[in-house]
Formats: C-alpha cells, sequence, structure tokens
C-alpha cells in the first residue's frame, strides 16, 4: 500500500491540550478549515525591474503585502507547497 510522505513541514503544532480550535476562512476559496490546518502565504504587489527601482526613492515606495491563510487544496493548487509524493516502503508487503 503506497503511503505519501509530505515534502513540507507545518510550523503549527496541534496538539491535544489546546482543545477546541478556532476555524479560519481560507483566503483563496472562503473554505473553513481548522487554524492548524492551513499554510501562510503573502500577497502583494512588489517591483522587481532594477532600473525603476533606481530611479524610485524607496523611503517614498510603499507596498503592502498581506498575509493570507490558504487551505492545503488551495496550496496545492497554487503551488504555495509542493505536492506528497507516494513512497513505498520495504518493509510493506501487499
Amino acid at each position: 500500500m503506497p503511503v505519501s510522505t509530505a515534502p513540507y513541514k507545518r510550523e503549527y503544532l496541534h496538539t491535544k491540550r489546546r482543545g477546541r480550535e478556532a476555524t479560519i476562512i481560507c483566503g483563496i476559496c472562503g473554505k473553513k478549515v481548522p487554524r492548524w490546518k492551513t499554510f501562510e502565504a503573502r500577497k502583494g504587489f512588489r517591483i522587481t525591474d532594477p532600473t525603476i527601482l533606481q530611479q524610485v526613492d524607496k523611503r517614498l515606495l510603499h507596498l503592502n503585502q498581506e498575509q493570507l491563510k490558504v487551505c492545503p487544496s488551495c496550496a496545492r493548487f497554487h503551488h504555495i507547497v509542493k505536492r506528497g509524493k507516494s513512497v513505498r516502503k520495504k518493509h510493506m508487503k501487499i
């Protein structure tokens, strides 16, 4: 039987002592998801052209960044995290 291993680590740890945790609305699809299952993504505007950055004073430039909490399905679809790959263990028999 294939076993999936996740290529990412969640920073927020979910433990039994925390009890029932709040649900968060996904920033992309609007689905309600427990907080410990969400991934963080940043959304905003960024200037990457070096000639424009030289012409504009950085002190006068205000670029807002928004922090989104994203559900696992949207995180996979929008490539915020890599998909898990199934691995067949040697000690497991079919």
